[in-house]
């Protein structure tokens, strides 16, 4: 008697990493729904207002200086060789290859390179935006800081908005954003949340960063994320280019042409037709149905003289035929018979 294997933990996680053998097609597009863009204009007047705060010296930067004058890291030595590890998490390098590689494995998996490529697309967005914002507001950090209770902004520095912080929240909401299942997004929202949260308070722990720029990193990660949507379409035609360069390269390497695609026909617009054209039409179809007759000037036999045809008496004549008659230029003689006596 044969008896079925109990499937162990590994065996049924394995199986189902077999249930995608091709591109799942229920894959959910997050769109610019009314509550994104509601959430994204929200997150960006946060992000001007906490700016604005830094700019004109407000209580913002007095907090600043107290929690630098605090010294966390002098406050709590115990964790601090833990956060020199743990602030790793929010380094572009290292979270940037330890995503790929998941992302990698899935656009494998799915047959698709959405992931691969709206990873691509939100890291290029997050060193556009926040390098241009780091280079332009120019602040100095904690440890550079020149003058007691200023703002340290147009010094040459490259702080603000803390990098680290912004990284951790898009490097690792990107796995929120591209979950296939509601559940799989919530738990991974929190998660990324929690990552990133950690990461901007151990910055402001080891005194690399003030308390306003991990605020304002924070921002800037959140506002990359709720734009994505945006990028979709984008993304979309990216991956059909390099689909289609892909399949070009590997039929030339395989030495096969290219089967060019079959012309589109062009519609032939439409025009009712009238009356008139209707009459024209059923003309035309009865004169091409009649047979086409011989001209009347034309004989409907061979041409002979007019001494060598049979003579028609009309009908309703009262002139009988004479059949004894012979054609014009014979001799009597000939045409009659003798007769004997």
């Amino acid at each position: 008697m044969r008896t079925e294997r109990n499937l162990t933990r590994l065996d049924r996680v394995f199986a189902r990493l077999d249930r995608e053998p091709e591109r799942p097609a229920h894959i959910d597009v997050p769109r610019m729904s009314r509550h994104r863009i509601a959430l994204f204009a929200a997150t960006l007047a946060f992000y001007l207002a906490i700016v604005w705060l830094v700019v004109i010296t407000s209580w913002l930067v007095r907090l600043d200086w107290q929690v630098m004058f605090f010294r966390p890291y002098q406050q709590w030595p115990e964790i601090h060789a833990f956060l020199d590890y743990y602030v790793v998490l929010g380094q572009r390098g290292p979270t940037a290859v330890m995503v790929a590689a998941w992302l990698g494995w899935r656009s494998w998996r799915q047959h698709t390179l959405r992931p691969l490529l709206t990873l691509g697309a939100s890291l290029l967005l997050l060193n556009i935006t926040v390098g241009a914002a780091k280079l332009g507001m120019g602040r100095l950090g904690p440890h550079y800081a020149t003058t007691i209770g200023s703002n340290e902004m147009g010094l040459g520095g490259d702080i603000f908005p803390s990098g680290h912080t912004a990284n951790a929240v898009v490097t690792w909401g990107i796995l929120a954003y591209l979950a296939s299942t509601p559940r799989a997004r919530r738990w991974l929202s929190a998660v990324s949340a929690v990552v990133s949260l950690g990461v901007g308070l151990t910055t402001v722990y080891l005194g690399t960063h003030w308390l306003s720029d991990v605020v304002l990193g924070w921002a800037a990660g959140l506002l990359i994320l709720l734009a994505l949507p945006w990028c979709e379409p984008l993304i979309a035609r990216a991956e059909v280019r390099i689909l289609a360069l892909r399949d070009r390269l590997r039929d030339r390497r395989a030495g096969t042409a290219p089967v060019p695609a079959a012309p589109v026909p062009v519609p032939v617009p439409f025009t009712p037709r009238t009356a008139q054209d209707e009459a024209a039409a059923a003309r035309e179809t009865v004169a091409a149905a009649r047979p086409p007759r011989a001209p009347v000037y034309l004989a409907p036999g061979p041409h002979t003289a007019r001494s060598e045809r049979t003579p028609v008496t009309p009908v309703g004549s009262r002139r009988p035929p004479h059949p004894e008659r012979v054609p014009r230029g014979a001799t009597a003689s000939a045409a009659r018979p003798l007769t004997g006596g």
